[in-house]
């Protein structure tokens, strides 16, 4: 298992060397560089109801989205299509890491056989037991099946089974709490601003998401399967109130995380994670002595708040409770100690929690793990 283990490892360094040398040579970056990822276009239509059309409502949205973020001078946009054209799923996540991206945003639009379903959800990376939300990443990836040998080209990856996605987990898990950040940001606008229906932050094996390296959300704007919904996303005062919501959580998210001078910080220290694993060194104590700083190990989110006993997660004591819009996060342990710390993560990961990850504080305030432990 080790041997498999650290050839991955390997293969995946190599892989994304070209990114990571571009990102260890910058200084700084003084734009948020954003990849708006208008889902589907050209012989892809996606979802097709009464008339509406996923691949140009989907379009229209997102470049209004774009138009609002231009008039922030420290905003740079990326645009995986700005026309109705037809752009690989591999591409989408290709280009936006060649870009060296600070997020990527997928905008799609919902649709049923039931014409009953109505409201909007927002997914982030992961993997899930829930039906509904293996269909919409079945939904999701199976534009896959439309490329030439798309086989070869996704190594086997079968959108039918998309629960089977195993992708490269060890970038996703430093931004996986940025990227459910950003979809709660993203909820809480469109519940509070246009009174839709909240459908929830949702985790689900979607493949642009998982070879995104970078914080990631995939937006589900409404069903256009729901006759008013449909006609509320396909009419320019709907795009115009979604755009805006998306854009302001954004906004939101830009001013919460992102800082010129230490842009590049996180890719480089998870690199040197990666390369720890792979010639299997013994990790360097690092104490964080008073700096206020603690680390904290997230094992959980969602939009149930539960007691924060140990009978509600597998026998782990000392869980804290943090609430983000309608999520709650859950978390165990707090340490000012990075390897104790990371004993924590061992813990909750031998304990079932396999999804989770480090979380860094300094005095109260959330910082990256990388900044933490410099």
């Amino acid at each position: 298992m080790n041997f498999l283990k650290n050839h991955f490892l390997k293969i995946f360094l190599l892989s994304i060397s070209f990114i990571f040398s571009n990102q260890i040579n910058a200084q700084s970056k003084s734009k948020f560089k954003i990849v708006l990822d208008a889902g589907h276009g050209g012989k892809d239509y996606g979802t097709v109801y009464h008339g509406n059309i996923e691949k140009k409502i989907a379009l229209a949205t997102t470049l209004k989205v774009g138009d609002l973020l231009d008039k922030d001078s420290e905003i740079e946009i990326v645009y995986s299509r700005k026309t109705d054209v037809f752009v690989e799923l591999k591409d989408r996540a290709n280009n936006a890491n060649k870009a060296d991206a600070d997020l990527f945003v997928s905008i799609h639009c919902n649709g049923v056989k039931n014409f009953g379903p109505y409201g909007t959800e927002t997914f982030v990376m992961g993997l899930t037991r829930s039906t509904t939300n293996l269909d919409v990443a079945k939904s999701e990836n199976s534009v896959i099946l439309l490329e030439k040998d798309y086989k070869e080209k996704y190594n086997g990856f079968d959108p039918n089974k998309p629960e089977t996605l195993i992708g490269l987990k060890i970038l996703q898990e430093e931004y996986l709490n940025q990227s459910i950040d950003l979809a709660a940001k993203v909820q809480s606008n469109f519940t509070n601003t246009l009174n839709r229906k909240d459908r929830g932050v949702k985790q689900a094996p979607l493949w642009v998401l998982d070879a995104s390296y970078m914080p990631s959300v995939l937006i589900e704007i409404g069903f256009i399967s729901n006759v008013e919904e449909g006609n509320f996303l396909n009419s320019d005062d709907g795009q115009d109130k979604v755009a805006k919501a998306i854009a302001d959580a954004i906004f939101s998210y830009k001013k919460e995380y992102f800082n010129p001078s230490s842009s590049s910080s996180i890719v480089v220290e998870t690199k040197k994670e990666v390369e720890k694993v792979v010639n299997e060194e013994k990790p360097v104590v690092k104490t964080v002595p008073n700096k206020g700083i603690v680390f904290k190990v997230q094992i959980s989110a969602s939009g149930t708040k539960l007691e924060t006993s140990s009978s509600n997660f597998k026998g782990l004591d000392n869980i804290s409770r943090e609430q983000s819009g309608k999520l709650y996060k859950y978390f165990y342990g707090i340490e000012n100690n990075y390897n104790d710390a990371k004993l924590r993560l061992t813990e909750a990961k031998d304990k079932g929690y396999s999804s989770a990850f480090l979380v860094a504080y300094k005095d109260g305030v959330k910082i990256s793990v990388s900044d933490a432990i410099k």
